[in-house]
């Protein structure tokens, strides 16, 4: 790692804990008005929207680089509390239904561990939980509430009545698909909480959950640790990287992540360019 980038990163670090001035922590409310929806029920229709402008086509007409599955979404305010559980398909078997509390995982791991002036999306966090990493053990320092997550009537799943919403979820996730969510409140960079997408390759969750930001217009985003863009997109830096794993696992930033496949990685990289973070109208 080259002196420059060190003192590239350690100034965004220090900027993220010291610059920024603290705000309230938001609330699901928070996050319905900055979407401009008037009710809970507006706002889960809004996250369905996005998610499925985000996630379609399906199959082989992907453009996200993984299987061109369903997915689901969640979003968490800044307590941790969901507000939102979301799905593409036509009922909530159309998608991993294993994928609803990782998503909702994801979304908690982002805004846990992103601050008001430096965002770390899960995908940031994969090499420093490895083994020998900095951070190895973070995955179980805050488990998942189970009786948030498996409670309730499952009929209702991804509707804006899931048994998840008001809850606190908790859980680490640390591959690709969780997000911070930031949105400029009186010249502020506030963050709101955070969004978790699960259903297809770690990889393509990302991508997808970028977009669905994007989408949302909650990508306000202060600062990051990725060394090409300076935001909370994946890195690709591992060197040697196979698909779906790291031959010889070494990240030259410290905040590698796995390829998954040559057309996720290309959707990945060109993500800050082609949906640039900040205020906006996305393509």
């Amino acid at each position: 790692m080259t002196a420059k980038l060190v003192f590239r990163m350690c100034s965004t670090l220090l900027i993220g804990l010291f610059v920024i001035p603290a705000m309230a922590f938001a609330s699901c409310s928070d996050i319905n008005s900055a979407l401009g929806a008037a009710s809970s029920v507006a706002a889960h229709n809004m996250l369905v929207t996005a998610l499925k402008n985000a996630t379609f086509p399906l199959g082989d007409q992907t453009t996200n680089g993984g299987f061109g599955l369903n997915m689901w979404a969640s979003i968490v305010d800044r307590d941790g509390i969901v507000c939102s559980v979301a799905f593409t398909g036509g009922d909530r078997g159309d998608q991993w239904p294993g994928s609803r509390v990782i998503s909702a995982q994801k979304a908690n791991t982002a805004n846990a561990f992103s601050l008001p002036g430096l965002a770390l999306s899960t995908a940031n966090l994969y090499t420093a939980v490895q083994p020998g990493g900095s951070l190895f053990g973070l995955q179980e320092s805050n488990p998942v509430n189970t009786d948030v997550a498996y409670g309730g009537d499952p009929t209702k799943n991804g509707t804006s009545d899931d048994a998840m919403v008001g809850g606190r979820i908790g859980g680490v996730n640390v591959f690709g698909g969780g997000l911070a969510l930031y949105k400029v409140v009186n010249g502020q960079k506030r963050l709101l909480g955070g969004i978790g997408v699960s259903g297809d390759s770690s990889c393509a969750d990302h991508n997808i959950a970028w977009k669905t930001r994007a989408f949302l217009n909650l990508d306000d985003v202060p600062a990051g640790v990725d060394p090409a863009s300076g935001t909370d997109n994946i890195v690709y830096d591992i060197s040697k990287p196979g698909n779906s794993q790291a031959v010889d696992p070494k990240s030259a930033s410290g905040w590698g992540h796995p390829q998954c496949s040559v057309a996720a990685t290309a959707v990945g990289t060109a993500l800050p360019t082609k949906y640039p973070v900040g205020p906006g109208v996305q393509p």
